[in-house]
Order: structure tokens, then sequence, then C-alpha cells
């Protein structure tokens, strides 16, 4: 799609520093999206200069959840409108880690990658691990397609040093940041404004709630059960409510002393106390995939429920109790008369180090950042982009739900971010698994918090043990 609104990303300040998170789910799809001869735009020049390339053929592999992949079909429509000669292939899936893998084993891997999901993150994570991604700073020092000034200063502030782009804490890019989402519990508003529910601020506020779920015959919380990395929209924020940057830093970066602090034992605390308590648990969420939970939520099965915000169009389609309206708590504090929180977070796009055409890649990679695409990811994915501006930008194409979460985030909602460290090269283990999956077996009882503290202690234990056998500081 062309489009003659002119506006500019330079218009809005939103400072926030994000980590990584993604969700949902869609139909499996391979399609290439055709093209014709030509030359295309080179990266570090602005739209207009001409770059020839021996392969004008570029294959891409992305992610098919919550944003669809609509938006991927229609930039590179525009890419290849805009670049005559280029033809871009897309291989878009729920299940896209399984699908590239062995590509990847095989040294053959996509030439560029958006990769989300919790079933596909640790193939992302693999790749840090074994440095097998390209350097991408060369494109955000270069000029921006839309303006002269350098792409870098179109990203939100921090994005591209904190860890979700800059993973060895070098100062060097090598994952793009793409959408960027706000995270935290969701309610039914026309519910909470009909009975006249006050939206808890702590955590005891929300504990109360249970005997109101009861009578509105409900469950006081559910969550994705197949999936419950989702759960980190909460616990998360609850660690910094709890201990603040110090206990988020000792969580991130595999201090085992975490596992036996009080921060664990409030945020996790949460957790044991869902479990325990009658009615505070949707029956059957720990077998529950993330649309099937969500839709229950809908129904009205359960008062809250952990989401980002995708959740509004991701389940568009899905059948709700009549009048629901969509209503984003953030995370409650701990303490009386502390700041309400929400995660905030950055999905990402990278080129791996070997992949066959690089050049195209990163031509394809800037272009992503236009303005036009912008607009596209808003009207096909309803997706914001993590640069500066871009929910005023974009406001027509998304929802006022959406739009007033991004602008309480910029009127100062307390944002919480942060990302695991990078484990040693050859290591067995992917930090987010060992931290969430567990967690199933705390919410079914099966499983004590001593004894996850445990094997949480033992786990970071050996991370550190990897690390500096490997010579890390």
């Amino acid at each position: 799609m062309k489009t003659n609104r002119k506006a500019s990303f330079m218009t809005l300040a939103l400072a926030l520093t994000l980590t990584v998170s993604a969700c949902g789910n869609a139909d499996n799809g391979n399609a290439p999206a055709g093209g014709s001869n030509a030359e295309p735009a080179a990266p570090g020049n602005n739209a207009g200069s001409e770059q020839t390339f021996d392969n004008p053929e570029l294959n891409i592999a992305v992610f098919q959840g919550g944003y669809g992949r609509d938006y991927w079909d229609s930039v590179a429509e525009a890419f290849m409108e805009a670049n005559p000669g280029t033809k871009i292939n897309i291989t878009a899936s729920p299940k896209i880690a399984e699908m590239v893998r062995p590509k990847i084993v095989a040294g053959n891997p996509p030439d560029f990658m958006y990769i989300s999901g919790s079933d596909n993150t640790p193939i992302l994570d693999g790749l840090i691990k074994d440095n097998a991604l390209l350097d991408l700073t060369d494109i955000f020092d270069a000029p921006a397609l839309d303006g002269d000034s350098a792409l870098r200063d179109q990203i939100l502030p921090g994005v591209l040093e904190s860890r979700s782009s800059s993973p060895y804490g070098d100062g060097k890019i090598y994952l793009a940041p793409y959408n960027f989402g706000v995270m935290g519990l969701w309610y039914n508003k026309t519910l909470f404004d009909e009975q006249d529910i006050a939206v808890p601020q702590t955590w005891d506020d929300f504990f109360a709630l249970n005997e109101t779920a009861a009578a509105h015959d409900r469950a006081l919380f559910t969550y994705q059960g197949l999936y419950p990395g989702y759960l980190e929209e909460m616990l998360v924020p609850a660690v910094y409510s709890a201990g603040g940057q110090e206990a988020l830093d000792q969580f991130f970066n595999y201090d085992p002393a975490f596992w036996s602090s009080d921060s664990f034992a409030q945020a996790w605390g949460i957790l044991e106390r869902i479990a325990a308590e009658d009615n505070a648990l949707m029956k059957g969420t720990v077998a529950l995939n993330h649309t099937q939970s969500q839709t229950s939520f809908l129904q009205g099965n359960a008062l809250f429920i952990p989401n980002g915000t995708w959740f509004e169009d991701e389940m568009k389609d899905a059948p709700r109790e009549e009048g629901f309206q969509f209503g984003f708590l953030g995370v409650p504090a701990f303490e009386e008369g502390k700041e309400v929180m929400a995660l905030s977070n950055v999905e990402q796009m990278v080129i791996p180090a070997k992949a066959q055409n690089p050049e195209l890649a990163k031509a394809f990679l800037q272009f992503l950042y236009t303005e036009e695409s912008v607009l596209l990811n808003a009207e096909k994915a309803k997706g914001v982009m993590a640069v500066v501006g871009a929910p005023d930008l974009v406001q027509e194409h998304i929802s006022e739900t959406t739009y007033n979460i991004y602008k309480a985030v910029d009127s100062g909602m307390v944002t919480i971010n942060g990302a695991f460290g990078p484990v040693a090269k050859g290591s067995k283990y992917n930090p987010s698994d060992e931290v969430y999956k567990p967690i199933s077996s705390i919410m079914s009882n099966q499983m004590s918090l001593d004894e996850y503290s445990q094997n949480m202690t033992k786990i970071y234990t050996d991370i550190q043990n990897e690390l500096e056998a490997n010579g890390a500081e």
C-alpha cells in the first residue's frame, strides 16, 4: 500500500528499554510473493539510490502468531514494487522453529527471520549462544530511508542499547527491534464498570476479589496453561515490586542467591497462593493452550488473565460474553501506595551469519522501518513498531484500548523490562524454559516452592560455572 501521509517519527519520545516476549497462533503457510528484475535500494542510502545484487531473491521465515502474516505479504510486495527485480519468498508458521531448525543445522538458514512465540524463541537463544547472528550495527548507523538522520535515531530510546538488541553488551546490534508490547493483567471492563468493581492496585486487593469472582460464577484467574512463559508478564514486574532493580539483576544474571531471596518468595508466592486457594485458578487451566484459555476468559470463566497488547486483535473473532470490553490493569504492587506496573517487551528480527543473501536481507530490514512499512504493520497486523512516535502515527489502525495502553506508558506508567544474559556456548540450559516450564507443576500442586527453588539454585549455579569455564567475567 502506498501512502501520502507524512508524519514525523520524531514527534513523540517514549523512553522504554525493552525485552523479549510474544504470543499467538494462526494457520500455517508458505508462499512466494512474486516480483521481476532490477535494483534494490542499498542499506545506508536514502530511498532512490540503487544497488545491484547478484542474487535478487530473498528467503525469509517469520512467526505467524497473533500478528498473522498479512503484514509480511504486504510489506514484501511493497519492497518489490519499490525495488523491481527482487523476489521475496516467505515461509510463515506458528511453529517456525521446527521448520527452520534443520536448515540452520545444515548451514543453510533463511536470509532473514522474525522469531517469536514461546515454542520458537529457544532457537533464537541458541543462535545468540553460538554467535551465529550477523552484526546489524551498520544498518542502524546509516541514514534511514525516510530521512537524513541515522536509523538508530528513529528507534525508541534505550532499545538498541538493551540486551534485547545488543545481547553481548558490546554495543553491537545483532537483533533488530520489531513490534513493542505492553503486558500485564486483563479484565472485562464492562463487568467491572457495571458492577462497580474496583480494579486492584495491590496483590491483597487482587486476592480479595476471589469472592467477587465466585459471586459472578467465575474463577479469579487463568493463564495460558500449556505455555506458562506467559506468567513472566506478571512475575517480572512482581520481582521488581518486591526487590527493585537489584532483584531483577539477580534474576536475569543467574545469581543463585535469587532463589533463596525474599523477592523470589514474594513473587512466586503469588502463584502458590493462586494454586492453593479455592476458586482462584480456573479449573482445567494447566491443560489449556493459549487460545483455549483466552477464549474461556472472554466467555466469562475467569476474572483476570495475563497477556499483551496483541491480545485484542488476536482474539477478535473469538466468542465472548455479552458486552465484553477489554480492560488492561497492568500488574499490582505488593504495598499500598506503590505504583501499578507493566512489563514491556520488543520482538526481534535477525539475519543469520550464514545467510546466503545478507546484503539483500539488510536492504529489506532497512525498508521495514519506513513510514509506509510502519503503517502497513499497524493496518495488517495491528502492531506498533518500536519507533519513536509510532502510537500516534498508527492510531487510526489500532483499537482505542490498545492506543490508550501505549499512551498510559507514554504518560508515565512504570514499565519493567529485562532479558536473560547469554549462557555459555554449548550449554544445555535454556534459561526461559528452565524458569517457566516447571511452573505448571507448582500450579497443579505437584511441586512445592522449596523444591522449585532448590532445582533453580542448582541450575543457576551450573550456568555460572559454565560461564566461568568459558572465560566470562
